[in-house]
């Protein structure tokens, strides 16, 4: 079984929005077994897209449509698959009913135009789910099929799990699985990582049994995302096992979580395990660290709190930094044990530096002074992010609560 997406919509061209919809379908259909070779994204215009339709299922088995199933005029998704169909349109009284018990539930009168949405090409079957106003619809053309599901992201993710997935297992009979596994890592560069690993992809390539990717993803850490395909899970599952081994076996110690486990999760985890509370102090970063923090669920277990001293006076008032710059090894560590002073925590993070654009003090942008604070003992490091303002600030989140970690493993013998 092999299956296309077409994404719709002259804002996607435009850049005005981003196509994360293709992405997290062509992810949903890869764990499902069922091969994607091609995304594509088209305008709202009816040549172009009736082109697109037409061109995606020449070459697969299914074609995924989103957007255009508005109740604008631009939304012409509905017609244009008719035409490709060579069927006319019929008014679904069922669907009237839905879409206005919809605006009624909001105490609010459907508009007229909302009615086209209950527009249906003879011969489609409109999927269960609506969670909004806009319908989605499985369209067979001759022996292929051709699903349409809105572009709101919320809705689309509901049809599909519940109407397209299904349907799609159903018509590919037995299929593949696969699978995928991510390591997360943090202190090399991608080119670094895939030098690192140059022999194993080489055997891979030629014993093949799983693939590696790299993603960079910011402050999200690098990703090396290993992918298996076997008859069953139980397979894809011991495939992924011993690649995983092997991968850790060289890279191992700039490994620091795995799937959804990001730095903000594992360290809050490792002080939990550890019995500390942390606090962090923070100036060029503004609070974003604590944000990251406060993110995962269950971070009060061990986060105290944040002290955001972004002026020099703040900085000497609150957390006791000495008269000088501020962009220095004796402000952050001051920063690091006035925080852990004022909020009363075990262990705390740091930072100070310049985001730029410009120069403060005598330091060029992406000038970055990071401190920990454990057991009372203060460790500071510089580096200099050759990066704009807002990935200097985001990369300095991940890499001083790496440091941290580095410092908790190694306080339990890890």
């Amino acid at each position: 079984m092999l299956c296309e997406i077409v994404a719709v919509g002259t804002e996607l061209l435009l850049g005005q929005i981003v196509d994360t919809n293709s992405a997290w379908i062509g992810e949903q259909l890869a764990l499902s077994g069922i091969d994607c070779h091609r995304h594509t994204a088209v305008g709202d215009n009816r040549e172009r897209m009736m082109a697109a339709f037409c061109e995606a299922l020449d070459r697969a088995d299914a074609v995924i449509v989103t957007g255009g199933l508005g109740p604008t005029q631009d939304d012409i998704t509905r017609e244009v698959v008719a035409e490709l169909m060579g069927v006319t349109m019929e008014r679904d009284q069922e669907l009237v009913d839905r879409i206005e018990a919809r605006f009624a539930g909001r105490g609010r009168k459907m508009p007229a135009n909302n009615l086209r949405q209950a527009d249906v090409p003879v011969g489609a079957t409109t999927m269960s789910e609506l969670p909004g106003t806009a319908p989605g619809l499985i369209c067979p053309v001759g022996d292929k099929v051709l699903y349409t599901v809105p572009g709101v992201p919320w809705e689309m993710k509901e049809m599909l799990e519940g109407s397209i997935l299904p349907d799609l297992r159903r018509r590919a009979g037995a299929v593949s699985v696969i699978g995928s596994r991510t390591l997360r890592t943090w202190g090399q560069s991608e080119s670094g990582l895939a030098e690192m690993l140059a022999d194993e992809i080489d055997r891979l390539d030629l014993e093949g049994g799983s693939t590696l990717a790299f993603l960079a993803s910011g402050m999200e850490g690098l990703k090396v995302r290993i992918t298996a395909k076997a008859a069953t899970s139980v397979e894809v599952e011991a495939i992924l096992d011993d690649e995983e081994a092997r991968v850790r076996g060289v890279i191992g110690p700039i490994v620091f979580g795995m799937d959804g486990a990001n730095m903000e999760s594992v360290v809050l985890d490792e002080l939990v395990a550890q019995g500390l509370t942390l606090a962090t102090a923070e100036s060029l970063t503004g609070g974003l660290i604590g944000s990251r923090l406060t993110d995962v669920p269950g971070s009060s277990r061990a986060f105290r709190g944040s002290v955001v001293a972004y002026a020099g006076d703040v900085k000497r008032q609150l957390l006791g930094v000495p008269e000088g710059p501020v962009v220095s090894e004796e402000a952050v560590s001051a920063m690091a044990t006035g925080v852990c002073r004022v909020l009363g925590a075990d262990v705390s993070v740091a930072v100070t530096g310049v985001a730029g654009p410009g120069p403060q003090d005598g330091q060029e942008p992406g000038t970055v002074w990071m401190a920990t604070c454990v057991d009372g003992e203060v460790e500071a490091v510089r580096v200099l992010f050759p990066f704009d303002r807002v990935r200097t600030r985001q990369f300095t989140v991940i890499s001083v609560l790496n440091l941290l970690r580095l410092r908790l493993e190694a306080r339990r013998g890890g």
